[in-house]
């Protein structure tokens, strides 16, 4: 799959379909998190295109912005071959999300906020998101608190009971001019 921008080539990206492939199975013991490389980028816009209905866009040049603003861009690979991605933003930052900025507004005092995971579809329901949250979870224990948002129009259930199991809690929802409304949610994560 190739994306175009103005009639020029911009980027080679793999399909989905090439990505779930070429992926082993993906174990506790061998799942590593890292950085989000330059050579990581088409996979990851692969992988967000591929959940694009339940994420917001992603090319080359915003994946560049984003990068330069996160607290952690990571991917979650296995055997060399990257299984997912995951961006957080802490307070401070430039990001232009109003999800984000409803967050700043509800927790002056500090939060982290995780815009986005991903997981390959052939490699969802074997702990790789789980073990992600685990370490984003650690992470975000010097701002009291791990925040995100999952969509409730158009619904996500599978997301919000993935959530919910991990015990965060609603704290508000957020139309969006489009009509979307996204639930927020947060998980208080002593020090």
């Amino acid at each position: 799959m190739t994306l175009e921008q103005g009639g020029r080539l911009v980027h080679e990206v793999p399909s989905i379909d090439d990505l779930c492939e070429s992926a082993s199975v993906a174990t506790e013991s061998e799942l590593r998190l890292r950085p989000l490389t330059d050579s990581d980028v088409s996979t990851v816009l692969a992988l967000n295109a591929a959940d694009v209905a339940a994420l917001s866009p992603l090319d080359h040049e915003r994946l560049t912005l984003l990068r330069k603003q996160a607290a952690h861009a990571l991917v979650a690979e296995v055997a060399g071959d990257v299984l997912g991605f995951t961006l957080t933003f802490a307070p401070g930052s430039d990001y232009d999300s109003d999800n984000f900025d409803w967050f700043c507004r509800r927790y002056p005092s500090g939060f982290l906020y995780l815009d986005r995971i991903v997981v390959a579809p052939a490699h969802r329901r074997r702990g790789i998101a789980g073990r992600v949250y685990d370490a984003l979870e650690d992470e975000a224990r010097v701002y009291g608190r791990l925040v995100c948002e999952v969509n409730s129009t158009p619904p996500n259930p599978a997301s919000l009971a993935f959530h919910s199991g991990r015990g965060y809690a609603e704290v508000g929802h957020l139309t969006h001019g489009s009509g979307k409304v996204t639930v927020m949610l947060c998980k208080e994560l002593p020090a």
